[in-house]
Formats: structure tokens, sequence, C-alpha cells
């Protein structure tokens, strides 16, 4: 009798083990699949596409699915328009030199078409990732070539050079260009999703202009309000497009909700609490445990919390190239990522376990794939990490 109760409880045991970190969603076997993602970014893109004979590339794109696969991810957040540009022949934006050596150069075949058929033949989504309003990263407007939309307002209140170069998000040709890019991208490829990135207000004082007409007839609206409701227009625009053909729309706005607000006037309450702006939402929680502002578990409750409305998704994404680095923002919890190499995987099964949890996705490829980026506790985070996701 002794040992059949022994026997029991190590059952128990393993069933407690193997079930660690499994969501709700999992566990009563509903048809809701976790999304596994990894974004690959321009950086990749430059690295691996850029200036390369066709069939090399094109050998790199399936290195990248393939890897992708091995790992357990199911999902590739791809950069699809990084400066206001495209990885595919387009009738709105130059092709971009991030696969091609100069902007506006055909790189010889149809990158993002070709990303698409090989990653969905091998069961993979592809959701494509946008920067709406950003064109550089630098302050060079020698850079943008004719062919590219902002060309023409180089020199115009419709660019913001400073500390790179941006769109005015008032401007109304602006958010038609951002929308009209959109439709096309859905209209001519089967991606999975779009996704946008955290790049909104550039500078608070971009608009000053166009918020002061509208003051005219709006005389009690804040500054900060203002610019709220220019994102949330463009952003309701954007959703609607892609529901129209049935494609996931959201946002990787910052971890942060006060800098959302306070800086980047990303509404990110109001997209949460309706379904008229976003399907998803994907905060970059680059947190540890031992941060010492902003503690990985505390952010994703918050954000967890700040969804209301069902219709509504949370995918964390998380921060793998802070794997084995010092972590300076994280104050007394800056060495927790050189001390520790299970940090990501425990962040996911935390991740699981939040009531509108629908996946997660890790930043970047490279950090994950490119040995010249690991670090002392790479190989042992990604293994670590691999193990909750057979």
């Amino acid at each position: 009798m002794k040992r059949y109760w022994i026997v029991i409880v190590i059952l128990i045991l393993l069933l407690v083990f193997f079930g660690m970190g499994i969501s709700d969603k999992e566990k009563e076997g509903s048809d809701v699949m976790e999304k596994r993602g990894v974004f690959v970014s321009y950086i990749e893109l430059n690295y691996y596409l850029k200036g390369k004979e066709v069939d090399v590339s094109k050998k790199n794109i399936d290195k990248m699915i393939s890897n992708t696969k091995e790992f357990g991810f199911n999902m590739i957040i791809l950069q699809v328009r990084s400066f206001s540009d495209a990885i595919y022949p387009s009738e709105i934006f130059p092709w971009s030199s991030t696969v091609s050596v100069n902007e506006g150069e055909d790189p010889g075949y149809d990158v993002l078409n070709y990303f698409i058929k090989k990653a969905h033949q091998e069961g993979i989504l592809i959701y494509a990732w946008i920067n709406p309003y950003r064109v550089r990263t630098n302050e060079d407007v020698d850079s943008i070539s004719s062919k590219n939309p902002a060309y023409k307002y180089i020199g115009t209140d419709t660019l913001f050079v400073q500390e790179g170069i941006f769109y005015n998000p008032a401007k109304k040709e602006v958010e038609d260009l951002i929308v009209s890019g959109v439709l096309e991208l859905v209209n001519n490829y089967r991606v999975d999703g779009v996704l946008f990135d955290d790049y909104f207000y550039p500078d608070e004082n971009i608009d000053m202009a166009e918020y002061n007409a509208f003051r005219e007839d709006n005389p009690d609206i804040s500054m900060d309000d203002y610019h709220l409701d220019v994102v949330n227009q463009m952003i309701e625009r954007v959703h609607e497009v892609c529901e129209k053909k049935g494609i996931d729309f959201g946002v990787s706005p910052d971890g942060n909700i006060s800098n959302n607000y306070e800086k980047l006037f990303a509404d990110v309450r109001r997209w949460t609490s309706s379904s008229k702006y976003i399907d998803f939402i994907m905060p970059q929680i680059y947190y540890g445990f031992y941060n010492e502002t902003k503690a990985f578990t505390q952010v994703a409750s918050e954000w967890d919390s700040l969804i209301t409305d069902d219709s509504v998704e949370l995918m964390v994404a998380l921060a793998f190239y802070k794997v084995g680095v010092v972590d300076n923002y994280a104050k007394s919890g800056s060495l927790e990522w050189i001390t520790n190499d299970d940090i990501i995987m425990r962040e996911i099964i935390i991740s699981r376990n939040l009531k509108n949890y629908g996946g997660f996705a890790l930043f970047r490829y490279d950090n994950l794939f490119n040995s010249s980026l690991y670090t002392d506790t790479s190989m042992l985070e990604i293994e670590n990490t691999k193990k909750i996701l057979k």
C-alpha cells in the first residue's frame, strides 16, 4: 500500500511538472494557438540580404525559416517597411535599401513574397512589421531617394528632422499615405498580420500649426489630447483596412504604459478597451524580474489588466537581446541578465497564465541564431527556452 501511494505522488508531481507554464486555453484543448514569434528586423535584412546575389539571398531566407521552425517558433515578425520603403514591389514606396544596395533599386526578386511562400510551407505565420512615421534613424535627408514619398516633403514641416527623420503625424497626407500603404500590402500579399512599431510622435511640438488650427473650432482640447486623437484616427483607419481582409492588426508599444502617453502619444488604454482599433497588443516588456523601477511580473500584469475588450489579445514582446548583458536602466537589478540563464523561459511561463494571453515574440532573430552575438549565457538561455516550446 505504501508503494502504491508513492507511485501516485510521483505521477502527480510529473503532471504538475509537465503542465508547468501551459495556459488555461491549452489545457482546455481549445482551438486557440499560442503564437511564438521572433522579430526579423532591418538589421537582419541588411546582414543576410543586402547586396547578396539572388540565390544566396534566398538561401539565407530558407535558413532563417528553418532555424525559426526548429527552435519552436510559429511566427516571424518581418520588418517590411522600416524607412518609408518596402521589401516588395510597391507603387507607393521605393525598394528598401535593407534588401538592395541603394534605396529604389530592385534586388532581383520579391523578398516579401518569397518569405511568405517559404514560411507558409513550414506552417509559420508572417506578420508584416511597419514603422508608420519613421523615414530615417539619422538626419541625412540627402539619403532619401526621389522615389521615396518623403522626398517631396524635404524642407517642409511635413518632415521632422531631429535625431532621425519622421513624418508629421498631424498632416492629412501623411495619414493617407500610411493607410494606402497598408491597403496595398494586404491587397497584394497573404500576410497573417500587420504590426506597427512604437515610433509615433517624435516631438510634441512637431504639429503646432495643425494644433492651433484645430483649436479654432475645439478650444478646449489640450495638445496632448490632440496628439492622441491624431494617432487614434490613423490606427482606426488601418484597423478597418485589415479587418476587411480578415488580417490581424496590432501595435507594439513601449512597455512603460506612462511613456506611451507622456512621450509617444499612443492611446493604449483606448485601444485595449474597444474593438475599433486593434486585434492584439504586443507591449515591449523588456524588463527583468529585478528591475528596480519596472519589474516584469508587475508590468505584465498591468498590461493584462489594461485589456477590457475580449476581442483584444495580449502578446508579450520579450528582450532576448539583453541576455548576458548589463541592464543599466534596471538600477539595482542591472546584473540580473548576467547571473541568470532562464529569464526568458520564466517570463513566458508567467505570461501564459495571464487572462488575455495569446502569445509572445522574442527580440530579435540574430541574438538567437548568430553566434557572433552570443554572450556567456546565450546557449543556456536558449536551451531553457526550448524546453517549454516542445
